[in-house]
Order: C-alpha cells, then structure tokens, then sequence
C-alpha cells in the first residue's frame, strides 16, 4: 500500500510563499511521475505541476513562473515551492504519484491566500 503525506499549508497573504512537501512511503527512484493537483471550492481538481524521473517539469499555465515544483529520490519526497501567491491559488492541495491505470493520492493540505 502506497502512502502519501503531504504537509506544508497553511494561511497566507497575496505575495507571500509557502513551501509543500510529500513523503512516500516507497522508494520513488523508479516512480515515473509524481506532481501536485489542487481543488478549489466548488471547482473540479486541476493539474498544477509534475515533475518525471528525469526531472523534467511541467506547470499549469496559472503558475508558470511563481511554482517550482521538485522531488529528492533519496528522501522519497516531492515538493511544491509557491512564490507569489494569490487569492486564486486558495485550495486543497494534493500530492499524486504514479499515472493511469494506478494513481496514488495523498490525503490534502489546505493551502489559503488572503487578500
């Protein structure tokens, strides 16, 4: 059984940063793609960044420039670095690894940016 756990929200002002981090409870160093979603209220979940097993990365357009999404293998981890934050950017965030058919999922971490 795969867990994740993520941690790191928390409440913020616009422009502020916050820094999420997920641990898994395997050994990602074969983990072809782990990333971040977020659901707003009353918003269906949307894809905010991903990250490979080479490293390579790829962002929403709405945080392209303010996100850097990265993963330490040897700490089984990946993290979500959001600069510049928005009122928009208020939501749940979730932590995924792995892609269709099997998708893993961590439990959310509430991240809301105040105006």
């Amino acid at each position: 059984q795969v867990q994740l756990v993520e941690s790191g929200g928390g409440l913020v002002q616009a422009g502020g940063s916050l820094r999420l981090s997920c641990a898994a409870s395997i050994n990602i160093n074969s983990v072809a793609t782990m990333g971040w979603y977020r659901q707003a209220p009353g918003k269906q979940r949307e894809l905010v960044a991903t990250i490979t097993r080479s490293a390579s990365t790829d962002y929403a357009d709405s945080v392209k420039g303010r996100f850097t999404v990265s993963r330490d293998n040897a700490k089984n981890s990946v993290y979500l670095q959001m600069n510049s934050l928005k009122p928009e950017d208020t939501g749940v965030y979730y932590c995924f690894l792995g892609g269709p058919p099997q998708i893993y999922w961590g439990q959310g971490t509430q991240v809301t940016v105040s105006s």
